[in-house]
């Protein structure tokens, strides 16, 4: 074998082993061949660093895809850069929040869960009276009103104020009142024996609805939230 047929090899990537024939008195080609692998190791990591380098292409697609939407969402954003957007961003789900907290507060929005709660909110220091708010939120039922308009008159209370919420087909009623009974300064002990007295009053209205569930498939085509004062049509 010369040097140039070695040489051709070599530029194939194939290298070869040559041994000494000593009948030949020459060097030959041995049989074993051992594939080149030079340059492995550095295609592997050129294909990581693509990889990476493409995933970070499209983090950082995504990142200002939210940055437009963003912008988009708040007024005048146009000139901000990214921390002065995102402080703004911040500052507007703050107020929203306290916004929200501040109107299911007010208006006694019904939650998805039903809800039974009965407290005393105030005391008359010079007489003892107690004013008491007693809430209940369901589903609507029909008959829903005239249960609880039945349920109060049979309290014996003296009704000072009663709202309704609406939100969808979940319905919350909110009653403010006083107990007649009591006249005067109660003990503690008979303010919860009326306590649960309401409370027992108003889980069985609960009941009722719990046991009828096909009245909580009425269609609501779209949700809405009404609140009024309804101590003069109910009572």
């Amino acid at each position: 074998m010369n040097l140039g047929e070695f040489c051709e090899d070599e530029a194939k990537g194939v290298v070869q082993s040559l041994v000494l024939d000593r009948e030949k008195g020459e060097l030959v080609k041995a049989s074993g061949r051992v594939e080149k692998k030079i340059g492995i190791s550095e295609g592997k990591t050129i294909a990581a660093l693509k990889s990476h380098s493409e995933a970070e292409r499209r983090r950082r697609q995504r990142i200002n895809a939210h940055l437009s939407t963003l912008r988009n969402l708040v007024p005048s954003s146009d000139k901000m850069d990214k921390a002065a957007l995102l402080a703004e961003v911040v500052c507007q789900v703050k107020q929203l929040k306290e916004t929200a907290t501040d109107v299911s507060e007010r208006f006694f929005i019904p939650l998805d869960s039903d809800e039974i709660k009965v407290e005393i909110i105030a005391e008359n220091a010079i007489d003892g009276t107690c004013l008491y708010r007693a809430s209940i939120c369901c589903e609507y039922m029909p008959h829903l009103l005239s249960d609880l308009k039945e349920t109060i008159n049979s309290l014996h209370v003296n009704l000072v104020k009663s709202e309704i919420s609406t939100l969808g087909s979940r319905v919350k009623n909110v009653f403010l009142f006083t107990n007649l009974i009591d006249g005067g300064r109660a003990t503690i002990e008979a303010r919860e024996i009326f306590l649960s007295s309401v409370r027992q009053a108003f889980s069985s209205i609960l009941d009722k609805v719990s046991a009828f569930p096909e009245y909580s498939a009425y269609p609501n085509k779209r949700q809405r939230i009404s609140c009024f004062d309804s101590s003069s049509l109910l009572f």
